[in-house]
């Protein structure tokens, strides 16, 4: 997968349709939508689908009805149910994948779900699986079986090198063998669980996607056909949240880490989407502090002194402000990485 700022219907039941804005208008307020409460899709033909940069078509494979999902290019897409506005609930499907490049090329697939997607698949959060990674025989290869990025700003390269294998998890998966997924989403976290496992095969808190609610999407790639069938889509209250809180202020921040924590406080000025400030407490005094804000996500780094060791590193904070709390990773650069936890004074 190259790194890019990145990702039937018959018998359908949809109940509501709500609009979804094209990008460049303005998208209704999620409180403002009537959900309903499930919304079934047997992929047993391709009605209805909106395919967005791919190609759909509705097949027989291992035994049952499914529409595949292949790609012409290199280019973003998906295929979008219609009907679909999610924000949070649980999302079900069977998914299936073969590859189809030349035999001696290194393919370990690629094929997900989408949701709270722009139907132009310009925005989106996505969990994929990637077959051929689950039996590598290098360990660090078998962790990027379960993925989950959010485009265009967080790609899986971005992610991996800033986050290593906080996105990404092993599983044992295989080609050609139907596997059943299910996705759960509240608020800013989701985790994914493959073929009935009571424990989810990757958790994601902080999710990092645009936007609160959008379209569900069958996602594929080039040089593979992905195949999707009985979708299933149940649409819960959406948590109290909502884009767009304020970081200016003077924030108590607690750090808990694999190898320590520490607390301090945090002053911040914002000027558009740029922060500056400065941090005081267990890792220094007065440290100038700058970063970005994006529509209440916010990124910061600082230089510090790693108490254990005196070293002077930089320490990476990203997360989510709601209100007057926030919360999200943060890493002291080769000596500790954990969540960070923030109230403003």
């Amino acid at each position: 997968m190259k790194s890019k700022l990145i990702c039937s219907f018959a018998g359908a039941v949809v109940l509501a349709s709500p609009v979804m804005a094209s990008a460049g208008h303005a998208r209704p307020d999620a409180a403002t939508l009537e959900r309903p409460a499930t919304q079934t899709f047997a992929l047993a033909d391709i009605a209805g689908l909106i395919p967005k940069n791919v190609n759909v078509k509705a097949v027989e494979y291992k035994g049952r009805k499914a529409v595949p999902v292949t790609s012409p290019s290199e280019e973003d897409g998906f295929a979008v149910l219609p009907g679909t506005d999610f924000q949070d609930g649980t999302i079900e499907a069977d998914i299936a994948l073969k590859i189809t490049t030349l035999p001696g090329v290194r393919m370990p697939g690629f094929v997900g779900i989408a949701f709270r997607a722009r139907p132009d698949a310009s925005h989106y959060d996505l969990f994929y699986l990637r077959p051929g990674n689950s039996h590598a025989d290098d360990q660090a290869m078998r962790n990027h079986s379960v993925q989950y990025v959010a485009l265009p700003d967080f790609d899986w390269n971005k992610l991996r090198r800033e986050w290593p294998y906080v996105y990404e998890s092993y599983a044992n998966l295989q080609f050609e063998t139907w596997t059943h997924v299910k996705i759960e989403v509240k608020g800013r976290a989701a985790k994914i669980f493959l073929n009935g496992a009571e424990d989810p095969n990757l958790v994601v808190n902080g999710l990092k996607g645009e936007d609160l609610h959008g379209a569900v999407a069958l996602w594929g790639y080039q040089g593979e056909e992905a195949y999707f069938s009985n979708v299933r889509i149940t649409n819960a209250p959406p948590a109290a949240i909502k884009n767009g809180s304020d970081a200016a202020g003077t924030w108590q921040v607690k750090f808990a880490g694999d190898a320590g924590g520490a607390t301090g406080s945090m002053k911040l000025v914002r000027d558009g989407n740029k922060l500056t400030g400065s941090w005081s407490g267990e890792m220094g005094n007065d440290l100038p502090v700058q970063g970005m804000w994006r529509d209440g996500y916010v990124d910061i780094t600082f230089l510090c002194i790693w108490q254990k060791d005196s070293s002077q590193v930089t320490a990476h904070l990203a997360g989510w402000i709601d209100g007057d709390s926030a919360q999200g990773r943060m890493q002291v650069a080769g000596r500790a990485d954990g969540v960070w936890a923030g109230t403003r004074q």
